[in-house]
């Protein structure tokens, strides 16, 4: 569901909400803001409590002073307006505490976005604003520079982070790849440090995925199209909730016959997700009406060389990511569990799933069903959506516990003799 539809008061809530449940603010941290069309700012309510704000509660601001409401704007309404005066072509800014960015923000840092290619293009350039008192209008302006020069989120220095775009939405995809991009960056720091891309290779993202052009008008929908539909949907909804996707990344592909399978959209909300954004692909060609991701391609040779796959998951997992921009091998030996589900995980450049796809497809093994691949994803197929899901999911539990363990000391993988005992009692393949 496209949240743009709803009212100012209903996006306000749901996106505080969101924030709230998943730790990137505080009970009576964080403020958001939304201007209508005719200029009146809607903007959450001061003092009161973000993990339960309600619709109702939501401030209309007209001329500095507030509309039909006992409640008070948030302290923070001066930078809000602000930044509304610098930015005509703002529609929304959004002002939150998480954890992550609040450390860069003590530490006086701006993450590199360059660690990642989606969170380069998502971010844009990154600002870092000199301290002001909150509500004060010295912070506006502080800001409001840093807006001016182009940048759409800028980190307050010890403060937190502001995070602007035309719509709530946007704004929020910004402040939530940044937040992802900082936790990734904290994270491989444990590993020795992030491995960062250069401008061209980003580029080289943008201009080597090729899009499905040509359409069909799809018959009759079976029974099982739309069971996958729903499996589709409610499993992209869990790896949101889990953490294991974000609201832009993350893709998720279901066999249906020899060569047509469902696929996710491209620029679709991860958490509000349909099942009519679903895409179906068939022999090379997408529905009518349906933005495939832009990994289907992929996803088809992959389907094509394994015919034993029946569903591929792709994600950004915030600490398999980790492993993944460090450059540090992710060892499933740490439990019999993960080794069962991993294996070996084969790494793959970061050009191949822009130019050289058959590289990422050979990669993929009955022994190994799970495959990094370098500054980007992890990638994981399975004979269903559940298998293919589940591996995603033991991948990210296990390069967790990897991350804790070195804060243990060194890690103590499970020897050669116990793996093979394994591969001997779970009938792992040999190839």
């Amino acid at each position: 569901m496209d949240i743009g539809y709803q009212h100012p008061r209903d996006q306000l809530a749901e996106i505080m909400d969101r924030i709230y449940r998943y730790g990137m603010t505080t009970t009576s941290g964080g403020n958001l803001s939304i201007k209508d069309d005719i200029g009146d700012i809607w903007i959450t309510p001061g003092g009161t409590d973000k993990g339960v704000l309600r619709p109702s509660e939501i401030v209309r601001m007209r001329g500095g002073s507030p509309v039909g409401s006992s409640l008070k704007p948030s302290s923070e309404y001066p930078f809000h307006r602000a930044v509304y005066e610098a930015r005509p072509d703002v529609g929304a800014v959004l002002h939150a505490h998480s954890p992550a960015l609040v450390a860069f923000s003590v530490a006086g840092k701006v993450p590199d976005t360059r660690v990642l290619p989606q969170a380069f293009d998502a971010c844009g350039k990154v600002g870092f604003a000199p301290y002001a008192v909150p509500g004060s209008e010295e912070l506006g302006a502080s800001i409001s520079a840093k807006l001016v020069e182009g940048c759409d989120v800028v980190i307050l220095e010890n403060h937190g982070v502001v995070a602007i775009g035309a719509t709530l939405l946007e704004a929020f995809q910004r402040f939530e790849t940044l937040e992802f991009c900082a936790r990734t960056i904290l994270n491989a720091a444990i590993l020795g440090g992030a491995r960062y891309l250069s401008e061209e290779k980003i580029e080289l993202r943008r201009s080597g995925w090729k899009s499905i052009d040509e359409t069909f008008s799809p018959g009759p929908r079976g029974s099982r199209e739309r069971e996958l539909r729903r499996s589709l949907v409610d499993f992209v909804r869990r790896a949101y909730d889990r953490r294991l996707m974000t609201s832009t990344e993350g893709s998720f592909s279901a066999r249906i016959g020899n060569d047509s399978f469902l696929i996710t959209p491209h620029g679709v909300d991860r958490r509000g997700l349909g099942l009519e954004d679903i895409a179906l692909v068939e022999g090379g060609r997408r529905e009518i009406g349906s933005v495939p991701s832009r990994s289907a391609n992929l996803h088809r040779l992959i389907y094509a060389d394994h015919p034993e796959t029946g569903a591929i998951v792709a994600a950004q997992c915030p600490y398999v990511t980790a492993f993944i921009v460090s450059g540090t091998p992710l060892d499933s030996r740490t439990i019999p569990e993960s080794y069962i589900n991993l294996r070996d995980m084969p790494v793959v450049p970061y050009v191949a799933q822009f130019e050289a796809e058959a590289a990422v497809s050979a990669a993929i093994t009955e022994r190994n069903p799970v495959v990094i691949l370098e500054n980007d994803a992890v990638l994981a197929t399975g004979r269903s959506v559940l298998e293919a899901y589940d591996r995603l999911e033991v991948a990210e539990a296990t390069a967790n516990a990897l991350l804790a363990a070195r804060r243990l000391g060194e890690f103590r993988p499970i020897d050669d003799a116990a793996v093979a005992e394994i591969e001997e009692a779970f009938k792992v393949p040999k190839k």
